[in-house]
C-alpha cells in the first residue's frame, strides 16, 4: 500500500479529533425547566419554574436578569422570538437553593403556531463570555379551536348539497349512458390526474421544499387527491361539458380508493422513509356517498316534478358563483393566519399544481380531438384537486401544530386555483358581450339598408325630373 494513504488516514484522524476537541461544549452548569415539554395556545402564557444548578461559586453573588451594569447575567433566548418569548425578563429574581443552584420563574408567551426551543444564556460583560445551555425547554403552540371554522365547515356542506341537488335536476342519464359507451375523456382525465399529476407534485415538492419534507408532503398529497366538487361548478360557467364533468369527478372519487394509496406506498415513502400513513378510506367512502345523496335527491324531482326541476336548472349558474365567491373569501377569512407563512415555494407550489393540471388537461383533450366543450371538462377536471382529502390526510398523519402548518400547501392550493378560470370566464363574458353587439349592429345595418336605397333611388329620381 502507497506510503502516502497511510498519512492520509492519520491525517484525517488527527483533524477529526482537533474538530471534535474544539466543538465541545465547555458549559459544566445545567437548565432544568418544569414543564418540560411544553404546549401553549397561541395569544397566551403560561408560568415556568427554572432550576440553574452546577454554576461557578464566583458567579452566585453576581448573577442577575439583563440589565445595562457590567455585572454577569443570565437570559432567556428563543431560537425563534416569532413563536414564542419569554417576556419581562428584567424583573426575574433568583433564589439561591444551595452554593451552586439558584432557582426562578418566568412567563412564557405563545405568539405564533409552530415549535421551537427555550434556552438559557449567562453573559459575563467583563470578558464578553456567553455561554448556552445545552437543555432547553421544547415549545409546541397550537392554534385554539374556533367556532368560525366550525361555521365554515356546516355552511359548506350545506351549499354543496344545495348544488348538488340542482347539478342532479339538470343531469342527463342518457347523456351520462353515451359518455361510458364511449369513455375516451373519463381515460384522458384519469391519466393526467392519477398519474400526471403525483409525478407532479413531487416534482415540485422535491425542488420547491428539498429540506422542509412536511410541506412536500401537502404538496403530494393535493396531486394524488382526487377531482374537487367545485370543477363542476367551473365547468358549468365556462361552457363545458357538465355530464362530462359529473361522470369525470363520480369516476375519479372512486378510483382513488386504488390510486391513493398506491402512490402513498411508493413516492410517499420517498418522501418519509418510515411512512407510517393510514389511508382515510372512510372519509373517501363518505364524500362520495355524500355527494350522491343530494345528486339522487335532484335526479328524483327531476323525475317527479319536472316543473321544480326547470326552476333549479334556470338558477343553477348564479347558485354556483355565489358558492364559488363565498368559499374563496370565508376560506380567506378563517385561515387568515396561514398568510404569515406563505413564502415564495408556497406561491409557487399554489400556482404551479393547478396551472399545469389546467395545461396536462387541455392539451391531451386536443391531442385526443375532443371537442371544445369536453376539453373545458377535462381541463378543469385535472386541475382541481379536492383540497380537503388532502387535509384531511395531513390532519391524520401528522401531530400537532405540524398538521396545520402544513395544511398552507393545500390551503394556498385551493387560493390559487381559481385565478385561471376566472379570468377565463371574464374573458368569456366580454367577448360574448362584444359578438352580442356586434351582432345588434349588423342587424341594425341590415334592416336600415333598404330605406337607405330607396331614399337614395329617390332623390335621384326628383333630381332628374324637368
Amino acid at each position: 500500500m502507497c506510503p502516502l494513504r497511510y498519512l492520509y488516514h492519520v491525517l484525517l484522524f488527527l483533524l477529526t479529533n482537533l474538530l471534535i476537541f474544539s466543538s465541545a461544549n465547555v458549559t459544566e452548569w445545567k437548565a432544568h425547566f418544569d414543564p418540560n415539554p411544553i404546549t401553549l395556545k397561541t395569544a397566551s402564557r403560561q408560568r415556568v419554574h427554572l432550576v440553574l444548578d452546577g454554576l461557578p461559586e464566583d458567579l452566585m453573588n453576581e448573577l442577575q436578569p439583563p440589565n445595562n451594569t457590567n455585572q454577569p447575567y443570565i437570559q432567556l433566548v428563543s431560537r425563534d422570538p416569532q413563536l414564542a418569548t419569554v417576556k419581562h425578563q428584567h424583573s426575574m429574581v433568583f433564589f439561591p437553593l444551595n452554593k451552586t443552584a439558584v432557582d426562578t420563574n418566568f412567563d412564557l408567551y405563545g405568539e405564533f403556531l409552530g415549535q421551537t426551543d427555550i434556552f438559557v444564556e449567562i453573559t459575563n460583560p467583563s470578558d464578553n463570555v456567553t455561554e448556552k445551555s445545552n437543555q432547553s425547554l421544547r415549545v409546541t403552540i397550537l392554534r385554539p379551536a374556533r367556532l368560525i371554522d366550525k361555521l365554515f365547515t356546516y355552511s359548506v356542506i350545506i351549499l354543496v348539497s344545495i348544488l348538488y341537488i340542482n347539478f342532479g335536476a339538470a343531469l342527463s342519464l342518457e347523456t351520462i349512458k353515451d359518455i361510458l359507451r364511449r369513455p375516451v375523456g373519463p381515460i384522458i382525465c384519469f391519466i393526467c390526474q392519477f398519474i400526471l399529476m403525483p409525478l407532479t407534485s413531487y416534482g415540485l415538492g422535491f425542488w420547491l421544499f428539498p429540506n422542509a419534507h412536511e410541506m412536500a408532503l401537502g404538496l403530494f398529497f393535493t396531486g394524488i387527491s382526487p377531482g374537487g366538487g367545485a370543477s363542476n361548478m367551473w365547468t358549468l360557467l365556462l361552457g363545458g361539458n357538465i355530464h362530462l364533468s359529473i361522470a369525470m369527478t363520480t369516476i375519479s372519487t372512486i378510483a382513488s380508493f386504488g390510486m391513493m394509496p398506491l402512490w402513498i406506498f411508493t413516492l410517499g415513502k420517498l418522501i418519509f422513509e418510515r411512512a407510517k400513513l393510514g389511508v382515510p378510506y372512510s372519509k373517501i367512502f363518505t364524500m362520495a356517498f355524500g355527494l350522491l345523496i343530494p345528486l339522487s335527491i335532484g335526479l328524483l324531482i327531476q323525475r317527479f316534478l319536472p316543473r321544480v326541476a326547470r326552476v333549479l336548472v334556470r338558477v343553477l349558474k348564479p347558485v354556483s358563483m355565489i358558492l364559488i365567491l363565498f368559499i374563496i373569501v370565508f376560506a380567506i377569512i378563517t385561515n387568515f393566519y396561514i398568510f404569515q407563512l406563505f413564502s415564495w415555494q408556497i406561491v409557487v407550489a399554489g400556482l404551479g399544481l393547478p396551472w399545469i393540471g389546467y395545461m396536462f388537461g387541455w392539451i391531451f383533450s386536443k391531442i385526443f380531438r375532443q371537442s371544445s366543450p369536453d376539453c373545458i371538462a377535462i381541463s378543469v377536471e385535472t386541475g382541481i384537486q379536492n383540497t380537503g382529502i388532502a387535509i384531511f390526510l395531513l390532519t391524520f398523519s401528522l401531530d400537532q401544530p405540524m398538521a396545520d402548518l402544513t395544511t398552507v400547501v393545500p390551503v394556498s392550493v385551493a387560493i390559487m386555483t381559481p385565478f385561471p378560470l376566472l379570468a377565463v370566464y371574464l374573458v368569456q363574458k366580454c367577448m360574448n358581450l362584444r359578438n352580442k353587439k356586434k351582432n345588434e349592429d349588423t342587424t341594425y345595418l341590415k334592416n336600415d339598408q333598404p330605406s337607405e336605397i330607396h331614399s337614395t333611388v329617390s332623390n335621384a329620381t326628383i333630381s332628374t325630373t324637368p
